[in-house]
């Protein structure tokens, strides 16, 4: 079984917040690695980034939280994955097929359709309307 996890997942396993303790007890059930693109390395960035703006981390706490993620990366936890063009065909026919039932963001949309391309069978997420999607698609949601 092979799991990808989207960022909302990914944060709260590096930075405490109201998920970080469903977040640890799912890692410790996850047949690593995690799948992860450069998408999702972007968005860990600019998610800690933000809460460091908005005051909710120290530059300290973002610094750490950058470094077990590479430590981890480092490790085998997280599985760097391309990110094949074929992957925009697909979620356009996602968001079309989806979005005007769900509403679903262009983000959500590209997360799920990278998880399928990548051949994952379970994806992580946090995000009730991304989970939604995903299930539709086939993807088991923990």
């Amino acid at each position: 079984m092979t799991a990808y996890a989207d960022t909302s997942f990914i944060v709260s396993i590096y930075v405490l917040d109201a998920n970080s303790r469903l977040a640890a007890a799912r890692m410790k059930r996850i047949s690593l690695p995690i799948l992860i693109t450069l998408l999702g390395e972007l968005e860990l960035s600019n998610a800690l980034s933000l809460r460091l703006f908005r005051k909710e981390l120290t530059p300290f706490e973002v610094e750490a939280a950058h470094g077990l993620f590479a430590e981890d990366v480092s490790a085998g936890l997280f599985q760097p994955s391309p990110l094949a063009p074929a992957v925009y065909e697909r979620a356009a026919l996602i968001a079309r097929k989806h979005t005007p039932q769900l509403g679903t963001r262009t983000l959500d949309v590209l997360h799920v359709a990278l998880a399928l391309t990548l051949n994952a069978s379970t994806f992580y997420t946090f995000d009730r309307n991304q989970r939604l999607l995903a299930k539709r698609e086939g993807l088991a949601t923990p």
